[in-house]
């Protein structure tokens, strides 16, 4: 397999393994609900640490993952700052933030989101996905890069989202109007996708015209140009007339034999008459329940970015467009992908989390079909407060919405020869003023003939239409004239529920820190750590009536650890493995399976033990010191 070649590759291959461990802290006062790291999670602080602090509790089981990097456009601003351990990373650092003007910017892109994929992909499910927005400065890049990770065969499908609902006519060559959706598959042969329901416009073509007792369906053709060496053979209509065969270059799509049986069963449409090129009837009730996703995503279907910045607007109740240098995605675009690629019950991950709108888009999910989805944004800026989970909070409790609310009335493209129908134009315009109640003196042009006569039939009328809008905004922008009809509302949007905990992230777990105990870190983070590195597991919420030190259990053992973050504790009796201890910790196994034990190790952390070897094995326990044993006195 052919492999992408960047500088600094070498230096960030296996970067993430050099990562230090930071413990997730949770801000009681920023979050909703009790403070619990198993539900859903916003974290604030580089995703890079971010990442590697949720493995202990969520390696392998991300279902789905939505990223929406930095498209490297080199007007972003931002900065590569992952303090790789290199002279050349080290004068990278110094030309940040990375702009268009360097030229190695492409680089550090991929240096940047290497370590950050090959983490998102340990997290990730045997089941799970990962979904990319990237636009045609790095998609390319990125194909490569997680071609390299997740491997060539997991690729599924690049989708295309037409981002833009009108066309950019100052761009320099090519209006830029659409955005990909990379989407890879952890493993492709246990990833499946979930079909979309048929819309209403789907249904609606399925007829009935002879009243088949199976209900509507769907006329297919009976030919088809794949080859088939029984799909040539002479028709006979119900007048007789006889069919010599397929269109020429198709063939049939079934033999004569079972062409004759569907035709037996009243699955062959001849016509009214009788007498036209049969085809096969597909019925509503015998098809699937969805349909196949397409690769194409219209922003009518799953919004555009000047929907989503409305939006956004909305929601904070501010005119966030000057305030913050983001482009959110519509809540439409992630709900399709949460459609597609997650069950109800899925875990999502959003490791740029922005404004917030996958947690948007996961509540709403939820709201819609009861489902159980719950989700983790990471994000390393500082509006991850003020935005991000402020966005949520007033999406789970509701908010009150002071805003303006926006209705297209025309939008037509205008070339020269359209232009030299400004008269005619004009009058539209003033038509629909006049329809919605407002006075011709608005638009400060005078027109002659026909447009005079139609604004002063229109102007007459328009003292019996109440006004629907508080203004008619006319303008003509990029060659397209748009009409729209301004009002301000004041409204209450109900919330749509749920909780998250909040977190920040703590000190990083340096082992001479510990040595020296200079930084003890707190039982749960310390444990969900040991846990993680001894095992490979990820540490499950504490099972009720587990004694004291019960940490949980992994595939092969039960995991303890004795410990208190003092450094007078640690340097007691009271912090050893002891023949009391391990007997109650023997007993806890033996209890577990309706009494008959599980046969399953004991694996005890602790600085000090007062057992031999023999009484540790005699009791099933694998005794592991902490490091503080080393300081220890007498």
């Amino acid at each position: 397999m052919p492999e992408i070649v960047f500088k600094g590759k070498e230096y960030v291959y296996n970067h993430h393994l050099t990562v230090p461990y930071r413990p997730l802290v949770v801000d009681r006062a920023k979050g909703i609900g009790p403070d619990d790291l198993a539900s859903n999670l916003i974290v604030h602080g580089d995703n890079l640490h971010a990442l590697k602090a949720l493995l202990p509790r969520y390696a392998g089981k991300v279902d789905l993952v939505f990223i929406d990097p930095p498209y490297n456009t080199g007007n972003e601003g931002w900065c590569y700052s992952d303090g790789v351990n290199s002279p050349i990373m080290k004068e990278w650092l110094s030309t940040n933030p990375v702009d268009v003007e360097d030229m190695l910017r492409h680089d550090k892109w991929l240096c940047m989101m290497w370590p950050r994929l090959v983490l998102l992909r340990e997290l990730m499910s045997e089941q799970g996905s990962i979904w990319i927005t990237l636009d045609d400065n790095e998609v390319h890049h990125a194909r490569g890069i997680l071609d390299e990770i997740f491997g060539e065969s997991n690729f599924v499908a690049t989708c295309i989202w037409h981002k833009m609902d009108s066309p950019k006519n100052t761009a320099e060559f090519f209006s830029e109007d659409h955005d990909y959706i990379v989407v890879y598959a952890k493993s492709k042969t246990n990833w499946s996708l979930n079909l979309l329901p048929r819309s209403e416009e789907m249904i609606a073509r399925y007829k009935n015209p002879d009243n088949d007792a199976r209900g509507p369906w769907l006329l297919s053709d009976l030919a088809a140009r794949n080859q088939y060496a029984q799909g040539l053979y002479p028709i006979t209509t119900k007048t007789g007339r006889i069919i010599a065969g397929p269109p020429p270059g198709s063939y049939w799509r079934v033999s004569k034999e079972r062409f004759d049986q569907l035709d037996a069963d009243n699955r062959i449409w001849w016509g009214d008459t009788g007498d036209n090129r049969p085809g096969m009837k597909r019925f509503l009730s015998e098809v699937k329940d969805g349909v196949v996703p397409q690769t194409l995503w219209g922003w009518k279907d799953v919004g555009s970015t000047r929907n989503a910045k409305q939006a956004l607007s909305q929601i904070m109740a501010s005119g966030l467009e000057g305030d913050l240098f983001i482009t959110p995605k519509p809540v439409e675009l992630i709900e399709k992908i949460i459609d597609i690629g997650a069950e109800n019950d899925a875990l999502i991950l959003d490791s740029f989390a922005g404004s917030g709108t996958t947690a948007h888009a996961v509540l709403k999910a939820n709201a819609k079909d009861g489902g159980h989805r719950k989700f983790i944004l990471l994000e390393s800026e500082d509006y991850a407060d003020r935005l991000t989970a402020e966005r949520v909070r007033r999406v789970v409790k509701g908010y009150a919405w002071v805003g303006t609310q926006r209705e297209t009335l025309l939008e037509e493209k205008i070339n020269f020869t359209q232009f030299k129908k400004a008269d005619q134009w004009l009058a539209r315009v003033e038509a629909i003023k006049a329809q919605e109640g407002f006075a011709e003196d608005s638009v400060q042009m005078e027109l002659e003939g026909s447009a005079n006569s139609s604004r002063a039939d229109a102007g007459s009328k328009q003292t019996a239409v109440k006004k629907r809008f508080d203004k008619i905004n006319v303008e003509l922008k990029d060659g397209l004239l748009r009409v729209e009809g301004e009002k301000r509302i004041s409204q209450r949007v109900e919330g749509l529920g749920g909780e998250f905990t909040y977190c920040t992230l703590g000190e990083p777990l340096d082992v001479e820190k510990l040595l020296s105990g200079e930084y003890l870190p707190a039982f749960e983070a310390l444990g969900a750590w040991l846990f993680h590195t001894a095992t490979g597991g990820t540490l499950l919420p504490r099972p009720k009536g587990a004694p004291a030190w019960y940490l949980g259990e992994a595939k092969d053992a039960h995991v303890w650890l004795v410990y208190e973050p003092s450094l007078s504790f640690l340097k007691s009796p009271e912090a050893a493995l002891t023949l009391s201890r391990a007997k109650t910790f023997a007993e806890w196994g033996k209890a577990r399976n309706d009494g008959k034990g599980d046969g399953k190790r004991h694996l005890v952390f602790a600085p000090a033990k007062y057992l031999g070897n023999k009484q540790l094995l005699e009791h099933g326990i694998d005794y592991a010191p902490l490091p503080f044993a080393l300081y220890r006195e007498g």
